[in-house]
């Protein structure tokens, strides 16, 4: 077994909630838009955008065999993208089952930067504001909406 090793001084990783609204772009096409990406920024490497696999276009990811391991966050499985008969072989990974450390990352997926475009699309929306809006929001029989459309996710890091 690999040796699972902690992020530290030596060789920190942070993880925060992107305050962008982040598209993805392959071959022409959005194939993801999200609100709730996180940003791990590893010790000097370049920041790694991590995408919630609801808000991205699935059916255009194509799982393969190719995995690699890390020993800060495990191993890595890979996907390729196909759109309209163009491939960018093993441009998406993620880690499905990440060391604890890492376990924020679970199930996202990121992209290699040379296969997609990723790119802001406005600011996030405030997720405060938008709560308070359903909750101060009459849905027509003088009562607040907020009981009809129930939070559905949780905070990237919240317990």
């Amino acid at each position: 077994m690999p040796e699972m090793k902690l992020p530290g001084p030596d060789h920190p990783i942070t993880l925060s909630a992107n305050p962008k609204r982040l598209r993805v772009r392959y071959n022409g096409h959005v194939i993801g838009d999200s609100e709730r990406v996180l940003t791990l920024q590893e010790s000097t490497y370049p920041p790694v955008q991590y995408f919630p696999r609801d808000d991205l276009e699935m059916s255009f990811f194509t799982r393969t065999e190719k995995t690699t391991y890390c020993p800060y966050k495990g191993e890595a499985n890979y996907f390729t993208l196909l759109m309209d008969g163009v491939f960018a072989d093993n441009a998406v990974w993620t880690y499905e089952n990440p060391y604890p450390a890492m376990d924020a990352i679970r199930e996202l997926v990121a992209f290699y930067p040379n296969q997609v475009e990723i790119y802001e699309a406005g600011e996030a929306t405030d997720g405060e504001a938008v709560r308070q809006a359903v909750e101060h929001t009459d849905d027509g029989a003088g009562r607040s909406q907020l009981a009809e459309w129930p939070a559905n996710v949780g905070q990237p890091g919240a317990e």
